[in-house]
């Protein structure tokens, strides 16, 4: 009964990462895990090609990072320890996308000029803790946790709402900063060297351990004879935040099972990130994962 179980999760899982582009409010481009996708009261790990819906909470860990592909065509990148929550009611949300993106903690980017589609509408506010941006063609990183809501204009223009009051950003290279329990300080001139670092807090460099759309490397945790051991394997995996894939193989060697049984992960973007994620999960899980090429 757990292996029927088991595979009918597995079945769900690998149906959701399926899912119609053309009806996805997002669908995810990069992980690197552990990252989680909760929907309706449950939680599964985020998955490279995973379509996200209306209501959607997007959660990453320590050290995680997530890209995220919006269907009127721009892009959210979520830092380590962040939460987004998605909200839209459009019917054809590559087309006309009406909505709003609630950014609970944690730190995000957000870029329109890369993954724009031609003659999409687009009708979004993004929450940022207690600020509010209504956004135009635009680059913005921002960030709320304890301590304070950021937003940093990067490019173009958005209008910010706080505390009642209205704030229009058009110069490129400002931020506004609004300390929990302190009025928000005026908007000033950044730094370049502490953009940069602000930035490294939510891109995936190659060599970060991520999985991303294309990627073409894997990594194997385990080779086993039995149903029952690869979902032992399936269940730790995702239990820790990562999105393993079960693969059936031809069993070698006549004393073997008809079957053998693979879990990986898949869609490491280069040996390098497809290394430092079998270091990852091998801290985590105390394994001893190895790499190969798709």
């Amino acid at each position: 009964m757990r292996v029927a179980t088991g595979f009918l999760g597995l079945f769900l899982s690998c149906a959701a990462v399926a899912a119609s582009a053309a009806t996805a409010v997002a669908t995810v481009q990069a992980v690197q895990s552990p990252a989680w996708l909760q929907r309706d009261g449950r939680s599964q790990p985020l998955a490279v090609g995973m379509a996200l819906k209306n209501g959607d909470r997007v959660v990453t860990g320590a050290d995680a990072r997530a890209e995220i592909h919006v269907a009127e065509g721009s892009a959210v990148k979520l830092g380590a320890d962040a939460k987004l929550n998605i909200f839209t009611r459009s019917l054809k949300p590559q087309k006309d996308f009406k909505g709003a993106l609630d950014v609970l903690t944690g730190a995000f980017r957000f870029t329109t000029n890369v993954f724009s589609r031609l003659h999409a509408k687009r009708d979004l506010a993004i929450r940022v803790g207690t600020a509010t941006i209504g956004i135009r063609g635009t680059d913005v990183w921002g960030r709320s946790n304890k301590d304070e809501d950021l937003v940093c204009l990067i490019e173009g223009k958005i209008v910010l709402a706080h505390g009642g009051e209205t704030v229009e950003m058009a110069d490129p290279m400002t931020f506004f900063v609004a300390p929990k329990g302190q009025a928000a300080q005026p908007v000033a001139p950044v730094d370049p060297e502490k953009l940069k670092g602000w930035a490294r807090e939510t891109d995936i460099l190659p060599g970060d351990g991520a999985q991303r759309a294309g990627g073409r490397w894997l990594v194997r945790l385990g080779r086993v004879d039995s149903q029952e051991q690869a979902l032992d394997i399936y269940d730790m995996a995702r239990a820790a935040g990562f999105a393993p894939k079960i693969k059936p193989r031809p069993a070698q060697g006549a004393e073997k099972a008809p079957w053998a049984y693979e879990v990986v992960l898949a869609n490491a973007a280069t040996e390098a990130d497809a290394q430092v994620l079998a270091a990852r999960i091998n801290g985590l899980l105390s394994w001893k994962a190895d790499v190969a090429a798709r």
